[in-house]
């Protein structure tokens, strides 16, 4: 199988799209990122990485304002990244990173708006799994230990907090099937089901 993509997931809170992402980069053979996003971007910028976890994924109104007044230029050096909230250098730097790793070659790279990141490219398939209210809910309580009176109330904010990041950073909406090259509905599919229907994707836009 040609291995000379670079996957994007976007993912809905409890779809499973973190734990496949991983399946799909360990039966590819190449790297996954994910949180691995926050580690790097703290160790470039000397900055404690649990600060990076409070605000990741987050979206703040500041950004529209630097970019504004030319405090900062996508793919160029940033002379006002001291300040910028913690959010917008979050974003900054995992911008910075998603386009670094991308050009060190294939790899699988979950949320951060990665498929807006990389929308130039032609050798990225950007992908968005979803699954049912129910589902997500039974995962959220087993798999992330929420609780179950407030499972359903945790899954929304999680999925409006992505999706208002997503089209702050982005101006495109999340979620919306035209944005990505294959959505996925894991609400009946195993993980391993999941992975070989990436892969079927990957073998068709091989040839």
């Amino acid at each position: 199988m040609n291995k000379k993509f670079i996957i994007t997931i976007a993912r809905q809170f409890g779809s499973g799209g973190h734990e496949i992402g991983k399946a799909l980069a360990e039966k590819l053979s190449i790297p996954f990122y994910d949180k691995e996003l926050i580690s790097l971007a703290a160790k470039e910028s000397g900055i404690d990485a649990e600060v990076f976890e409070n605000v990741d994924e987050r979206a703040t109104n500041s950004l529209l304002y630097s970019l504004s007044m030319g405090l900062y230029s996508f793919g160029n050096s940033f002379s006002a990244m001291g300040d910028l909230p913690v959010n917008d250098r979050l974003y900054i730097l995992q911008h910075k990173i998603i386009q670094k790793l991308a050009e060190e070659g294939p790899c699988v790279i979950v949320g951060r708006c990665a498929d807006y990141v990389l929308r130039e490219r032609t050798d990225c398939i950007n992908i968005f799994i979803h699954a049912d209210m129910e589902h997500r809910k039974e995962r959220a309580i087993a798999i992330r230990g929420v609780d179950k009176a407030r499972a359903e109330q945790v899954v929304n904010k999680t999925d409006k907090v992505r999706a208002n990041y997503y089209s702050f950073y982005s101006g495109q909406k999340w979620g919306f099937a035209q944005n990505y090259d294959l959505c996925i509905d894991s609400t009946n599919l195993t993980t391993e089901q999941a992975v070989a229907l990436v892969e079927a994707y990957i073998s068709i836009r091989s040839n």
